[in-house]
């Protein structure tokens, strides 16, 4: 198992390049994680719905995601409330007070042990992540991801630390030394993640480190800019660009307070030619080439905000002058108006969208996740992707986006403007081509989103295995 001294250590990134590695060696590995709370999620082939870190993971080992992978999922819905999803359906909505203080937690840690135990007895090994800290002295004792998970497990636990936040000493000293002796015993080595110059010259920290803890350094992982992979924590979103760049493609996604699933425009990233920014700024969102809203977990909340903001006005002043594209709730958004009547989102009732198109949208008590082959607009490749919302938008035949199994989906205005529920849409080269053809933009680079993935995926294995000792970890793990 592979914890942190905090969030957004690495801690995703480490386990799929083990993963990775673990393939290359011809292993059988599978990725796990108890409990997950990220906006970014992911459609399994039997229709569940799971954390996109283990989607990405499990595409890492070469395999197939199953709920089994992150039997918990929370999805932050406002301030102080998450939508909880078990074993890939969600079973309502609770408090953070009502999560942590609630008595299912027993309920959530037995269904946990079930996903684990599935895989362990399916796949070898299996590679677990952490959440945040190991260390929450008020948290640990209703913990169901970190120690009380690798005790069930019988796991052996890895701690990362990211030295390039600084404090790298008293955050592994201090996360080891608040731990209780059992915890302690579970720990068989220490990961410095995102070390920037020359390694060696950290040869007498790793020392004193390990005289500290008494425990080995196993890796002194280099910060790797040049390898991209998709990040779990909406912490990674503080990093991303944030205004247009001359001499570049701007593509502008508006950011959403709820802003979920913005995994959606990696494949932008890989483009040297591109600047994928996020903002509300409206001078820089009428400066870009194009403007994406994306999907939200509230989008009648995310909406009013952009009204309150004039945010709104500003998006219908670009129709017709670029390319506007709506994701999920961003698509919903677009149409005429949103109707709520089972207070799922809020006690509104109904509001007004952007009208981009007619098309109403009625939110449903039932969430929609299933993963989809579908035709974009007169193309004759099959794409695929996968939905996840909770509501249906009228579709009007002769302004439809895309064919699934023959019935229209989505909206286009027939120019320049449009909306799908299909998260992953520009995974598929077509579609990626085919916005950059309709602003008269060729690019450099041919390889498509897939081939990309797949190098970077063998990138960070490669990586891995220079800097992690792998050895040290198949001997902790053959001796658990």
């Amino acid at each position: 198992m592979f914890v942190g001294t905090g969030s957004d250590v690495g801690k995703s990134w480490i386990v799929a390049g083990v993963c990775r590695w673990l393939r290359n060696k011809k292993y059988q590995p599978a990725p796990f994680k108890a409990q997950n709370m990220s906006l970014n999620s992911y459609a399994t082939p039997s229709g569940h719905e799971i954390g996109r870190a283990q989607a990405v993971q499990a595409e890492a080992c070469g395999i197939s995601c199953s709920y089994h992978m992150n039997p918990v999922l929370l999805k932050p819905s406002s301030v102080n409330k998450s939508q909880v999803v078990l074993n890939g359906m969600p079973i309502g909505s609770q408090t953070a007070k009502e999560y942590f203080l609630g008595e299912d937690k027993k309920h959530l840690f037995e269904e946990a042990k079930k996903g684990f135990n599935y895989l362990n007895e399916n796949f070898s090994p299996v590679v677990m992540e952490g959440a945040g800290s190991i260390s929450e002295l008020n948290l640990k004792h209703r913990d169901i991801v970190n120690m009380r998970m690798a005790e069930a497990a019988n796991a052996c636990v890895y701690l990362i630390a990211d030295i390039d936040r600084g404090g790298v000493f008293a955050s592994v000293y201090g996360s080891i030394e608040l731990l209780e002796d059992w915890e302690r015993a579970l720990v068989k080595g220490i990961i410095i993640n995102k070390f920037r110059g020359d390694a060696t010259l950290f040869e007498d920290g790793k020392l004193m480190l390990e005289k500290l803890t008494g425990l080995p350094v196993i890796g002194v992982v280099p910060f790797a800019k040049d390898i991209h992979l998709e990040e779990e924590d909406s912490v990674a979103l503080s990093i991303r660009n944030k205004v247009p760049v001359e001499g570049k493609v701007n593509i502008a996604v508006v950011h959403l307070n709820y802003m979920s699933n913005y995994t959606d425009f990696q494949p932008f990233e890989y483009q040297e030619e591109v600047n994928l920014f996020y903002t509300r700024n409206p001078r820089d969102l009428k400066r870009a080439d194009v403007l994406i809203i994306p999907g939200t977990k509230n989008t009648i909340g995310d909406l009013e905000s952009l009204k309150e903001d004039g945010i709104d006005k500003v998006i219908l002043s670009e129709v017709g002058k670029k390319p506007i594209i709506g994701i999920c709730g961003g698509y919903q958004m677009m149409g005429s108006e949103i109707s709520d009547p089972f207070q799922v989102e809020s006690n509104l009732g109904s509001i007004s969208g952007l009208g981009i198109f007619e098309g109403k949208t009625i939110l449903s008590k039932e969430k929609h996740s299933v993963q989809t082959k579908f035709k974009f607009k007169n193309h004759a490749e099959e794409c695929q992707g996968y939905e996840i919302h909770m509501g249906e938008t009228e579709i009007y035949e002769d302004s439809a986006l895309n064919l699934i199994e023959g019935k229209p989906e989505g909206f286009f205005d027939g120019e320049k403007c449009w909306g799908s529920y299909i998260h992953g849409i520009f995974e598929n080269n077509v579609i990626f081509q085919d916005l950059f053809k309709s602003i008269n933009v060729e690019l450099a680079t041919q390889e498509s989103y897939k081939e990309a993935k797949e190098r970077n995926y063998n990138l960070l294995g490669n990586h891995i295995d220079n800097h992690l000792d792998m050895n040290a970890i198949i001997k902790d793990i053959e001796a658990c």
